[in-house]
Parts: C-alpha cells; sequence; structure tokens
C-alpha cells in the first residue's frame, strides 16, 4: 500500500504537463473499472446464495455516497475508453505522434468525454434526488 501511495504521489508532483495527467487519470480510472467490476460480480453473486444481502446491497448502493460515485465512476469509464482508443492509434500509427499532437489529442479525449458525460450525469443525478431527497425511488 505503502508503495501504491508513494507513486500516485509522485505521480502529482512530477510536472509533465497534460500527458503526465492523462496518464494518471487513464489509470486511476482503469483500477476504479476493475474494483467496480469485482464487487459488482460478488454481490450480483449473493441474489442466488443470500437474497436478504442482496437486497441490503442495493439499498446501500442507493445511498448517496455510493450514486455520487457511481457518477464520478461513468466518467471515469468514458475518459479511460476514450484515452485508450487515443493510445491505440499513437501506437498503431506512430509517425502521426508529435508532442503538439497529442496535447491536442489528450485535450480532445476530456473535452468529448466532458460531452458525452454530462447528459448521464444529469440522467443520473435526477435518479439520487428522486431516491434520496424526494423519496420517490422507484422499485
Amino acid at each position: 500500500m505503502a508503495t501504491l501511495i508513494n507513486t500516485l504521489w509522485e505521480g502529482v508532483r512530477y510536472r509533465g504537463g497534460i500527458g503526465n495527467w492523462a496518464y494518471l487519470f487513464h489509470r486511476l480510472a482503469g483500477i476504479a473499472t476493475l474494483l467496480f467490476l469485482a464487487i459488482h460480480i460478488v454481490d450480483t453473486s449473493t441474489v442466488f446464495f443470500f437474497p436478504s444481502l442482496y437486497q441490503h446491497a442495493i439499498e446501500i448502493y442507493r445511498s448517496t455516497p455510493f450514486m455520487l460515485g457511481e457518477i464520478a465512476l461513468v466518467a471515469g469509464v468514458l475518459f479511460h475508453g476514450a484515452n485508450g482508443l487515443k493510445i491505440i492509434v499513437f501506437d498503431f500509427w506512430p509517425q502521426l505522434w508529435t508532442d503538439e499532437r497529442e496535447k491536442k489529442a489528450t485535450w480532445a479525449v476530456m473535452i468529448g468525454t466532458f460531452i458525452l458525460w454530462l447528459p448521464t450525469a444529469i440522467w443520473m443525478g435526477n435518479a439520487l434526488i428522486q431516491c434520496n431527497f424526494l423519496k420517490t425511488c422507484g422499485g
């Protein structure tokens, strides 16, 4: 754990510019997605073995912190996918890579991620408000 914390801290301290931030966000989004998938597989398996535990998990997932985390997770998944496509393009066609194109492509990934994420965040935020503040959550 200390190695992970040290790596993250050194990554934040490094002044490599937008490419460094894209690298860090890509890694963090990948780890967050992997963690979510592992938890999701475990909790979904409880529907068969422990139905009451599954219901309890669903109640926890409808809490405000978890719903906000899901909204952030969507942003991470979108960024991770879009940035992965950028990496694939530069890996398969290395002649396209320059520092300037890398910066422009990274900004395009960030803007594209935000444009794709915003409607989803609004929709999910509406569910958050309905379930946790208006208490009119379905199901």
